[in-house]
């Protein structure tokens, strides 16, 4: 899974321990990362913070040289990673009782709504009960994907006619959820492109009349930096209050995860891992670091 960030990593160890100039790698490292999905404010960060931590250090002892890259690169990705808060689902879902409402951002393509089946399989299987409202009433075929995957994990979709509005199928699905009693409303919305004024317009107002307790931005980890655009831009004009990434099981390159933590200082609170609806893990930091750093 990080077989391409972790090779940037160790390369650049085997040739600053061979290289005088420590300038020279860290040219070099910047490079690496950005050819592995590592956003440019994020390279920056990570080249910085090692020339700041060889300050004052004389590059001469290669075991002193590599013991201070390992233990200056484990803290520098184990700080971006760190969100400012963390997010404990199953506990906040428990703390608030019923219609505990999520709301999932994302562009189509991203697996967002099979995401959202892998979240209410995931929260079904921990004894919550789960209704799902099919706000994304204007692409073609939204509607019944939606409802099939509900329908496969054995979750209620809320729905209306295509072209109606998103917002008030929202709204009609928390006030199922509470007379219900049901603890989650799991709200999908439209996945068109982030530079779509109209879809900012209908997501802000989904999110004013649902009053979401959270809203997740789900990225697909193989779209390099058109990720973290749109994570940019639905933070901007939404707001995310955490990500899950998705095709992490396949070649993906390790940046994203990087770069999505640093730019919107959220938490990464799942990755998908598989097509099943099973395949939904939660993001590991110390195990992620570790399967980057391992080879160094």
């Amino acid at each position: 899974m990080l077989e391409k960030l972790k090779n940037v990593f160790s390369s650049f160890v085997k040739k600053t321990l061979t290289e005088k100039k420590l300038d020279i790698a860290i040219n070099e490292l910047h490079l690496l990362l950005l050819s592995n999905d590592v956003a440019i404010d994020t390279a920056d960060e990570i080249c910085n913070k090692i020339i700041k931590s060889f300050e004052g250090e004389q590059i001469s002892r290669l075991a002193s040289t590599q013991k201070l890259l390992f233990e200056t690169l484990r803290k520098i990705i184990t700080e971006i990673l760190t969100p400012e808060e963390e997010i404990d689902l199953l506990a906040e879902i428990k703390k608030k009782g019923a219609a505990y409402v999520i709301v999932f951002l994302g562009v189509n393509g991203t697996g967002k709504t099979t995401t959202m089946a892998k979240i209410a399989f995931f929260l079904k299987k921990n004894g919550f009960t789960i209704v799902a409202a099919a706000a994304d009433t204007f692409r073609a075929a939204a509607i019944e994907q939606l409802s099939y995957h509900m329908d496969k994990v054995g979750i209620r979709t809320i729905k209306h006619a295509y072209k109606s509005d998103p917002a008030s199928v929202a709204y009609d699905a928390i006030e199922h959820a509470k007379a219900k009693n049901i603890d989650v409303v799991l709200i999908d919305s439209a996945g068109r492109q982030v530079s779509d004024k109209n879809l900012m317009i209908e997501i802000q107002k989904i999110c004013r009349i649902s009053q979401p307790d959270l809203i997740i931005f789900v990225g697909d980890s193989l779209a390099g930096n058109d990720v973290l655009y749109q994570a940019r831009e639905f933070d901007r004009h939404v707001g995310i209050d955490a990500n899950i990434l998705t095709k992490l099981d396949a070649d993906a390159k390790g940046g994203a995860a990087l770069s999505i933590s640093f730019e919107t200082k959220k938490p990464i609170i799942f990755i998908g891992m598989g097509q099943g609806y099973e395949d939904l893990k939660p993001f590991d930091r110390e195990l992620f670091v570790s399967n980057i750093l391992e080879a160094l």
